[in-house]
């Protein structure tokens, strides 16, 4: 039996990550760069497809585990009756490659160990040729790959896998340390486990002194949150992959399963909004420039997702050999969506500059040519059908809040030309905005059912109209978004959480089913702080945070009824998301206001309101 989505942790060095179970085995792990073929593939297929596991040798262990404080080091303590035993996992975020290192620390008694290492490339599929070079390395190569492992345990070879047994007393510290590198060059140098520990933890803890996270019932959630926004951010190009993982199911057995190994447009500004408001300015002005030269170029070619240094080209395509996670097939590599036409993006983009001014990081003439370009673009396009901030799969449709989107796009084309003195079309942007407002009121709104709806003539429900009013397209006092939130309260929430929308009859073109969506969860939360129901949304995010496994994470969806994490893992969206609310909830300066451009404290005076 695989292990449960939230039996993992994330180790990474902000190039590449590894997933690591509660029983000692490295299942997935992907480098050089998150996005490059797997040397570990057994978190989709068996262990045969790829894994490293180091664990007790008697079945019957007492696992617990924790990362170090304001870390990504990963300490996961095996008691047995023997004695006890602390795994250490880290990935050294400064070394000349990348580099996977594991220490086990004996703790007390004297405890069998074993180490079972299969090592693949190519998702799985590459079986490399192993040699021993003496003084414990041993030299993996498959085509263009190599991998080298240096341990003192003695390794052998049995049917395809490199296995060694040892054992661990009291105070013994026994390394293993896994390094890639490109086959035609040397084998990457040695170094020293323990130093590369102490140089890894003053990194992190570094790191993280110098956000700000406020003390509080949520801070430790906020900063492991903000610690995994920084594992997927891609250090030399500052872009932030949506999760490490490609292929994690929305719907155990489904085919809702993609890959999220790239950077998506649309989660720009809520991205920036968290960077900034916890104090990483460093950080959210590497994601506004990622964004700025991934989108530059001709207008109409504008993509949803980039890859990390602003690759294109995503070709989708499937992997055989894979059966995929629990049996959810396919498997894909690359994204198929990165074609679509969406149009919220086109609002995504202009709020992320826009918000990304009001904060005070550096900008460029060249931004704002680019931003003109869109705008002429958009404006040409507004009235297309698209696919929607879902990523459908069906024909292209009039999404309410794709239009919506439209909308901020003008707006935020307004705003900051009259708070910044930029030059442009003020006057004609006024026109568009007050165009593309009355057609979604008059085409989104459903008075019979006294709430918008998903797309143009359509009965459905979408959780993305929660952010109508955090966006500023509607005042959070307006009975129309207050019929909103409670239509989604209605149709959507299943044991509490927010359902995208209604799958059941597959509008998306896919097999019905999928789990409850984090991040409009969390949305709903926000909805209800900005429509004077703060018990409510104090008590859904308590829920939220709730459902993040024992060490932090969580996933893009859950499965309420199964009591289960899906999708891929860890999400940034999601932890994106509890971030801006914990701070919609606990701050003056809340980021639903900031980008709604309400006066400050308009939540807290609607406190007092009626519901």
């Amino acid at each position: 039996m695989p292990s449960r989505i939230e039996d993992y942790a994330i180790i990474g060095d902000c190039e590449s990550a590894a997933l690591v179970g509660r029983d000692g085995s490295i299942d997935w792990l992907c480098w050089p760069r998150f996005d490059s073929d797997a040397c570990f593939a057994a978190l989709l297929g068996t262990p045969e497809h790829g894994r490293f596991r180091i664990a007790p040798a008697d079945g019957d262990v007492r696992v617990t585990r924790r990362y170090r404080p304001g870390t990504l080091i990963l300490e996961t303590r095996f008691e047995t009756a023997d004695g006890a035993v602390t795994l250490i996992d880290f990935m050294p975020v400064h070394g000349s490659n990348p580099d996977c290192v594991r220490i086990v620390t004996g703790e007390r008694g004297r405890v069998a160990m074993s180490a079972e290492l299969v090592l693949r490339f190519n998702y799985g599929e590459a079986v490399p040729w192993v040699r021993k070079l003496g003084n414990g390395v041993l030299r993996a190569v498959a085509g263009p790959d190599m991998v080298v492992l240096r341990t003192p345990v003695h390794m052998r070879g049995e049917n395809m896998t490199t296995v060694g047994d040892f054992i661990v007393g009291e105070g013994d510290r026994v390394p293993f340390v896994l390094s890639y590198g490109p086959s035609h060059l040397p084998v990457p140098e040695a170094f020293a486990a323990d130093s590369a520990l102490k140089d890894t933890e003053e990194a992190w803890r570094g790191w993280t002194a110098k956000g700000h996270v406020n003390d509080g019932p949520w801070s430790q959630a906020v900063s492991r949150s903000l610690i995994t926004l920084k594992a997927l951010t891609y250090e030399p190009t500052g872009g932030i992959v949506a999760a490490p993982t490609t292929s994690l199911p929305e719907f155990i057995g489904g085919n809702r399963n993609w890959d999220y190994r790239y950077c998506w447009v649309r989660d720009a500004t809520l991205t920036l909004l968290a960077l900034m408001n916890a104090g990483y300015y460093r950080e959210a002005q590497r994601w506004r420039d990622w964004l700025t030269r991934a989108v530059a170029g001709r207008p109409e070619q504008m993509g949803v997702m980039y890859g990390v240094a602003g690759e294109r080209r995503l070709t989708e395509w499937e992997v055989p050999h894979l059966p995929g996670y629990e049996n959810s097939a396919p498997v894909r590599i690359g994204n198929a969506a990165h074609q679509q036409l969406q149009l919220d993006v086109f609002g995504e983009v202009m709020d992320t500059f826009h918000q990304s001014r009001r904060g005070g990081l550096s900008s460029n003439e060249f931004t704002w040519d680019v931003q003109i370009a869109l705008l002429d673009h958009l404006e040409k396009i507004w009235r297309e059908p698209d696919h929607g901030i879902w990523e459908v799969r069906t024909e292209p449709l009039h999404f309410t809040y794709s239009k919506a989107m439209a909308w901020v796009a003008f707006d935020r084309a307004i705003k900051s030309a009259e708070m910044f003195g930029l030059p442009g079309k003020v006057d004609r942007w006024r026109e568009l905005c007050a165009e593309i407002h009355a057609d979604v009121c008059a085409k989104g709104w459903d008075a019979k059912r006294n709430s918008f709806v998903r797309s143009y003539g359509s009965t459905d429900h979408d959780a993305s109209l929660l952010l109508l009013a955090q966006i500023g397209f509607l005042k959070p006092d307006d009975p129309r978004y207050r019929g909103t939130v409670a239509a989604v309260e209605k149709h959507l929430v299943v044991e509490g959480l927010v359902m995208r929308y209604d799958t059941r009859h597959a509008p998306d073109g896919l097999p019905a089913g999928e789990g409850a969506f984090l991040p409009c969860s969390f949305w709903l939360a926000d909805a209800y702080l900005m429509t004077g129901r703060r018990q409510d949304a104090e008590r859904l995010f308590k829920k939220l945070v709730g459902l993040c496994n024992d060490v932090g994470l969580l996933s893009e969806e859950y499965d309420p009824r199964a009591k289960r994490q899906l999708g891929n893992f860890p999400q940034a969206f999601s932890h994106v998301a509890l971030i801006n609310t914990a701070f919609n909830l606990t701050r003056a300066e809340k980021p639903a206001e900031q980008r709604s451009a309400l006066p400050p404290g308009t939540a807290k005076r609607a406190e007092t309101e009626p519901a």
